[in-house]
């Protein structure tokens, strides 16, 4: 397999692919240009923030199965495409989580004391001490905009400083922390009483110019806000205004909307801000942490199918997925069996697991793959399964129940078409044995394997007879065929399991058969 490395990893990281015996392409100082032609072939595509991976990167990457970033940030790679390609997306969350909050210290630190404008002088020939008075953070309100785990590490290292600790996050409430430790207020609060405001949220819709010019206005006119998250939450025209004019203190930012800062940005010339080039996880361990454990994660998921730290990927554990492994094969032929014989457009699929089998979603994703695999040019996966049925107009309901009847598990199926709507029940025997035991309303004990004949035929004598004439005729060997007449509405239903397919003609002979009412042709 082949790995693109489009950015500085370590040598350890690398070490990591090397072992692996992977054929790696490092390509840390690449044109765009160059990791576009480069990745079109990979397996896998190891980046940091300095690579921007796109739609069409991803739709020339036609080998590409993990993207890793490592690092937090995922805004330079273009996720939904990603996933609807079937490739899953990690990062490393974890990694940089100390040097981020430290370097958020640092920069507050830098902004109260004026320590780079003190440094600037003093390398100018002057010496202006009296008029760089600071003030302590002691007894100072810090605002933190996002309670993750970088928001938390630095409210541990600010509570040491004396500060009052102001929260904000809009999925965690004041329950989940010590209200002695940190209050958790609405953002307009957090703004208004805040002397530092640091932000720690990804960048999204939701959190784009989150601090813009009227925000900013409403913070102290003394107060400094730090951004060492990502560029663009904080509205850059927007902040070098408020600075301009005196709405707040002072700045400091590590992230921008477009990296390296170009020297056109307005925040280059604005006043009381300290700029530093993305530092956050630029230390030795955060580098070596992240180096090392997106290599591991990418090489895991290609050589093991081990997942950790996936953004795009709705089943989380793939270990209990390896658990249930032969309930999804049955999920997956049932859903390749319902794409047969639903082979116009679908509204709607549920998926209905009961008993021992109660892991709902992750069959219906199983479902879907067989659903679509012959219906899409795409590569169906656990990943993008989903995304690609809504893309078809496709509902989906899945759900779980302990009644099973008489089995100790089952996966009911039902498939609605534009007129009619098919069922399709199974469940796994003793011995991992798997079993169609409904098919469209008549009972069964079905194995699902190879060519088979669903056969709709009146319930007069005679009919096994003539079936297997005609197909006897045409060269064709009945592996089994299996009779259910459970409705009694006069009328019986076929799985006749043949050696080889049959032809096309010999189906319509067959549906002449005044007998036969309908048949179709199917393979598992």
């Amino acid at each position: 397999m082949k790995i693109l490395v489009s950015d500085p990893i370590t040598e350890s990281g690398m070490a990591v692919l090397n072992e692996a015996k992977f054929e790696v392409v490092n390509l840390p100082k690449g044109t765009p240009e160059e990791k576009a032609d480069a990745c079109k072939d990979v397996h896998g595509w190891i980046i940091r923030s300095g690579t921007k991976i796109t739609e069409d990167m991803i739709a020339s990457a036609e080998n590409l199965q993990a993207i890793g970033r490592a690092g937090v940030g995922v805004d330079n790679i273009d996720i939904p495409a990603a996933t609807r390609r079937g490739i899953v997306v990690m990062n490393t969350p974890d990694v940089n989580t100390i040097s981020a909050a430290e370097h958020t210290v640092a920069m507050m630190l830098t902004l109260s004391r004026n320590i780079s404008v003190g440094d600037r002088g003093m390398k100018s020939g002057e010496w202006n001490r009296h008029a760089l008075v600071g003030t302590e953070l002691r007894n100072k309100t810090l605002g933190i905009v996002g309670m993750g785990k970088i928001g938390r590490e630095v409210m541990s290292r600010c509570r040491s400083f004396g500060m009052k600790i102001l929260g904000y996050d809009p999925y965690m409430n004041q329950d989940m922390f010590n209200p002695d430790e940190v209050n958790i207020v609405d953002l307009d609060t957090l703004t208004t009483r805040s002397d530092f405001i640091t932000v720690h949220v990804p960048l999204t819709d939701g959190t784009r110019d989150l601090f813009d010019y009227d925000r900013l206005s409403s913070m102290k006119k003394t107060a400094r806000i730090i951004n060492v998250a990502r560029g663009g939450i904080i509205n850059e025209t927007d902040l070098a205004k408020a600075l301009t004019k005196g709405k707040i203190g002072g700045a400091a930012i590590d992230v921008f909307t477009s990296e390296p800062i170009e020297t056109s940005n307005p925040l280059v010339k604005a006043p009381n801000i300290v700029l530093t080039p993305h530092l956050g996880a630029s230390t030795q361990e955060a580098k070596e942490g992240v180096s090392m454990a997106v290599c591991e994660q990418v090489r895991d998921y290609l050589i093991h199918e081990k997942l950790n730290n996936a953004l795009n990927m709705p089943i989380s554990d793939l270990a209990k997925l390896k658990e249930i492994q032969i309930n999804l094969d049955l999920a997956e032929t049932m859903g390749k069996l319902q794409g047969q014989l639903n082979p116009r457009a679908i509204k709607k699929v549920h998926v209905e697991c009961a008993g021992t089998m109660d892991e709902a979603k992750p069959a219906a994703l199983a479902f879907l793959k067989g659903l679509l695999n012959d219906r899409i040019p795409d590569r169906v996966n656990y990943i993008n399964a989903e995304t690609l049925a809504i893309e078809l107009g496709i509902g989906i309901e899945h759900s779980y129940t302990s009644d099973c009847g008489s089995y100790t598990n089952l996966i009911r199926t039902q498939v609605t078409g534009e007129t009619d709507c098919t069922e399709i029940h199974g469940s796994v025997f003793e011995g991992n044995q798997i079993r169609l035991v409904n098919i469209l309303g008549y009972e069964f004990d079905v194995t699902p394997y190879g060519t088979m004949l669903f056969a709709r035929n009146k319930d007069v004598p005679g009919v096994i007879g003539k079936v297997g004439t005609m197909l006897g005729k045409a060269n064709v060997n009945i592996g089994a065929y299996l009779l259910s007449r459970e409705m009694n509405d006069g009328e019986a239903f076929a799985v006749i399991r043949v050696d080889n397919p049959v032809a096309e003609d010999i189906l319509n002979d067959l549906e002449d058969l005044p007998e036969i009412i309908s048949v179709q042709q199917l393979h598992c």
